[in-house]
């Protein structure tokens, strides 16, 4: 699955991060951005425990399920949309999780270095 309307940070069109949980501001599994997306979900993350944690120590609790925004919680191994100010505090603390290039929209450029999300690539050979 593949967004040709918009770019990942490899300058390609942007392909689908999740659909199970169903990931993304607009909660279609692409991390796209907009005007109404003040956090810049932007970010493809395979998340972690560490993670998860951190972020819950930040404030946001993303393990956690939410029904009523259809929200199952995420586990270890889920991947979803972060926020690049969230993924670079991440990485500052030494927790930032697995990123997917390919589904990393071109927006996350605006906050973190390429060769930081790189460092941290799974789908790099």
């Amino acid at each position: 699955m593949t967004d040709t309307r918009t770019r990942n940070v490899l300058g390609e069109p942007l392909a689908g991060c999740c659909d199970a949980p169903v990931t993304g501001f607009y909660r279609d599994g692409f991390c796209r951005t907009g005007q109404a997306d003040i956090g810049r979900h932007v970010v493809c993350a395979v998340v972690t425990d560490d993670f998860l944690e951190f972020s819950a120590r930040r404030g946001n609790d993303l393990s956690t399920p939410h029904p009523e925004f259809e929200f199952p919680g995420l586990k270890a191994g889920d991947r979803w949309c972060l926020c690049a100010a969230r993924w670079a505090e991440a990485r500052e603390a030494g927790v930032a999780p697995r990123v997917a290039l390919t589904a990393t929209h071109e927006a996350a450029l605006e906050i973190i270095d390429l060769a930081d999300l790189k460092a941290h690539a799974i789908d790099l050979s």
